[in-house]
């Protein structure tokens, strides 16, 4: 081999190793709703507000007042659910005890409802509550390239 061929291998870049794919880079930016000019989550909340006080003012003793006032619950409630879910979906923050907390109250919910004992409605709630709070871990890791929590 002579000088020239040695000098263009030297020269040459070492093929690279096969590296494992970047992690997704993270956003110090809220996602957007795909509905972003509209603030409609901040207008259910506040609808969600007005029917909460309302229900309270017309009287929880009612029937009108606890329809308002549950209507209320559940309009705030879905604000902020909204929020909670395309945060935690794109990587942006951990919400995994706040969404595995629903799957948990509705099981809970149904098993009181169909008169189940408190053991049985404790124990539902709890082992729903930890599969759930896995999944949305194990969620959060994939769309935020590793992170647990952040």
């Amino acid at each position: 081999m002579g000088r020239r061929s040695r000098a263009r291998r030297a020269a040459q870049p070492a093929p690279e190793a096969p590296s494992s794919p970047a992690p997704a880079r993270l956003s110090d930016e809220r996602p957007r709703a795909p509905w972003h000019p509209v603030p409609l989550v901040e207008i259910s909340v506040l609808v969600g507000l007005v029917l909460i006080v309302v229900g309270f003012v017309t009287g929880v003793g009612s029937d009108g007042g606890r329809v308002t006032l549950l209507c209320g619950l559940v309009l705030a409630s879905l604000g902020g659910l909204d929020t909670t879910l395309r945060e935690h979906f794109a990587g942006f923050r951990s919400h995994s005890s706040v969404l595995a907390g629903l799957p948990a109250v509705l099981v809970a919910g149904g098993l009181f409802f169909g008169r189940a004992p408190w053991a049985a409605i404790a124990a539902g709630a709890v082992i729903t509550f930890a599969a759930a709070f896995w999944w949305f871990r194990l969620a959060f890791r994939r769309r935020s390239g590793g992170l647990s929590f952040r």
